[in-house]
């Protein structure tokens, strides 16, 4: 009767709902993100707003509890506006929004992402103020708001993010007194330039009202010296502040003149790879923000350069773990280069340079000793090493990396090296790319280290593009022919390395030859392709705990960035949004058939499954196989 059975008619329409359009609450907070902005290039395609959750889409990274912790849609061509619900995303990490054309405000909802590390929506169209809200961040140490239109007064409330490391608000229209106080008291003219209606101490603009800034005290000349011990003694005491001081100002003034060189330069063209760092000692003795060590503190914190304090060896010197005064753990690499009269300017000149690229995945410089015969670089430590030393020189106890940090650890170093030829101006080549220059933070993320180093070893050359630096079995074709490096030659080393990562073997290694191998890894794994034995080709401390569809698709990758032709490999931004999951399977097609054109004389054999490799393997030219001896 129709009475007794209405009750199971709600209970069947539930049943019948696709499970994937459950309400999810990040989901649904980015699906109105898209709503709002305009994406010509298709960027967002895959965020299909009928799946369970968001973390399937391209750009969007996820945390082990399928909560949004990153999202990169930095440079997509992408405008419109950003939405209030974003707000919700409270596990985000990582807001990067930088260099699209989005307009309208900033929402203040962005205040309630409390676990925020980085928010960066520089080189945009953004108005109106900038959320007092922001200051709720307390986790937040990456604020890059710059070449925006921006108005308004700095809210005070920013000074209160204890951990702020990075600040930029310049080429806005900013107004008003800029703090002073909190974690302001560090940040130098660099972060706020070209806000002409700024005003107050640290752009050196008196503001409306305000007392007219304290003139220097004037400069006391020391009195001279007398040869009587006693008398000499107590004038020696008193005119010791005076010499401090002059020194301070001569040394300040010196430091400074990198800096305000900088400075004039970005006016002129603003772009945004000049950040300003806090200084974390001694923010008196710095070049513009990076501290400056005595050799003396280093030799302390290394026990002279011990022997026992090496963690490493390389082209550019042997690096040191030391101990600073305050018990912080440090990297101290010395450089071994031979000093040339009048390179210290220079030298500044690439420390600071360095100093500027700051990213999640780049290793920060922490600062820096230069005497007439040191140069010495100070780095955060690295508790867990380089990827080359946790693939081949395990301790015992310390497990294999794991296919999925692995994973991870591709896509970090392709981020780093990314934002290193995209967003640093002038970009920066590494020169080096290898397993053994990406050093590994406590969570196993990616830290690309020693970048900045081939030009900055090269100060006292007029052509440093022309020094051929870099490892064996990951040096590009061209840079060794010609001397000539561009980022395609960091492409090139980028492929090696993912091929370190998936078989855990070396780039260049003779013990191969025992087998008849291949001494360089590329080859060696070509000819194992041809021979379709992907299998081996696996690293097999990974125990067969790994996934065949991703490994293959991380060797497509690797074979592109590895291509003889620099113009045939991809950019690194490009390589990023393939790892990511982007563009790849067009990419590696396209190669193919430009493949087959080029060998028309071939018979290429139906693609089969795992077979895709071989056939892209056959169309390479001898050339292109051999790659470096």
């Amino acid at each position: 009767m129709p009475g007794e059975v209405a009750w199971w008619r709600p209970l069947f329409l539930i049943a019948l709902m696709p499970i994937g359009v459950l309400s999810n609450a990040e989901g649904d907070a980015l699906n109105t993100l898209r709503q709002s902005l305009i994406d010509s290039s298709n960027v967002l395609q895959s965020w299909d707003p009928t799946l369970v959750n968001p973390c399937t889409w391209f750009h969007v990274t996820c945390n082990n509890e399928n909560s949004v912790i990153r999202v990169d849609l930095g440079n997509a061509g992408l405008s419109g506006s950003l939405v209030p619900q974003l707000g919700v995303l409270t596990k985000l990490q990582y807001l990067e929004l930088y260099s699209n054309n989005i307009s309208g405000t900033i929402p203040k909802e962005l205040g309630n992402i409390t676990a925020l590390v980085s928010l960066d929506l520089y080189q945009n169209n953004f108005t109106g103020p900038i959320p007092d809200s922001l200051g709720q961040l307390s986790n937040l140490r990456f604020l890059r708001l710059n070449n925006n239109s921006l108005t308004g007064p700095i809210p005070v409330s920013l000074t209160t993010i204890s951990g702020l490391q990075v600040l930029d608000l310049s080429y806005n229209k900013l107004s008003g007194d800029v703090p002073t106080n909190g974690s302001f008291s560090l940040f130098t003219p660099i972060s706020f330039l070209g806000n002409n209606d700024l005003c107050g101490a640290v752009v050196g603009k008196q503001c409306p009202g305000q007392p007219p800034f304290p003139p220097p005290p004037p400069f006391t000349p020391p009195p001279p010296q007398t040869p009587n011990g006693a008398s000499a003694n107590k004038q020696q005491t008193t005119s010791t502040g005076a010499i401090a001081g002059g020194v301070a100002a001569g040394a300040a003034l010196l430091f400074a003149a990198p800096a305000i060189g900088f400075a004039w330069w970005r006016r002129r063209r603003p772009i945004e790879a000049f950040f300003d760092v806090p200084a974390e000692e001694d923010p008196e003795v710095h070049l513009g923000q990076l501290k400056r060590f005595s050799l003396r503190e280093l030799q302390v914190a290394s026990d002279n350069f011990n022997n026992r304090n090496i963690l490493g060896r390389g082209g550019f010197g042997k690096v040191y773990k030391g101990r600073l005064a305050d018990g912080t753990l440090v990297a101290i690499k010395r450089l071994k280069e031979e000093r040339s009269p009048g390179g210290e300017l220079q030298f500044q000149t690439e420390v600071e340079m360095i100093s500027m690229a700051v990213h999640r995945n780049l290793l920060r410089l922490r600062g820096f000793c230069m005497t007439p015969t040191e140069r010495l670089l100070v780095y955060p430590y690295m508790p867990n090493g380089s990827v080359a030393s946790r693939l081949r020189e395990r301790v015992d106890g310390e497990p294999a990396l794991s296919w999925r940090t692995r994973k991870q650890i591709a896509l970090g170093a392709a981020r780093g090296l990314s934002y290193l030829h995209d967003h640093c101006d002038p970009k920066i080549i590494h020169r080096d790319v290898k397993a053994a220059n990406i050093l590994l933070d406590e969570e196993f993320e990616a830290v690309v280290g020693d970048f900045g180093l081939a030009k900055l070893m090269d100060y006292k050359d007029t052509h440093v593009t022309t020094a051929v630096r870099g490892t064996i079995g990951h040096i590009a074709p061209e840079y060794l022919s010609t001397g000539k490096s561009s980022e395609k030659t960091d492409v090139f080393g980028f492929g090696i390395m993912l091929l370190e990562l998936i078989t855990g073997q070396r780039a260049f290694d003779l013990a191969r030859l025992a087998n008849d191998d291949d001494v360089m890894l590329l080859d060696w794994v070509k000819g194992l392709l041809r021979e379709r034995k992907v299998d081996l080709l696996v690293d097999p401390d990974l125990k067969q705990n790994y996934d065949q569809k991703e490994v293959e698709e991380l060797i497509q990758v690797a074979l592109l960035c590895t291509q003889g032709s620099p113009l045939d490999r991809p950019k690194m931004g490009d390589v990023v949004r393939m790892l990511e999951g982007d563009g790849l399977a067009e990419r590696w097609e396209e190669w193919q058939k430009v493949e087959v054109v080029r060998n028309q004389d071939l018979d290429l054999p139906p693609h089969r499954t795992s077979e895709w490799i071989v056939d892209s393997t056959d169309n390479l030219h001898a050339v292109e196989l051999s790659g470096p001896r």
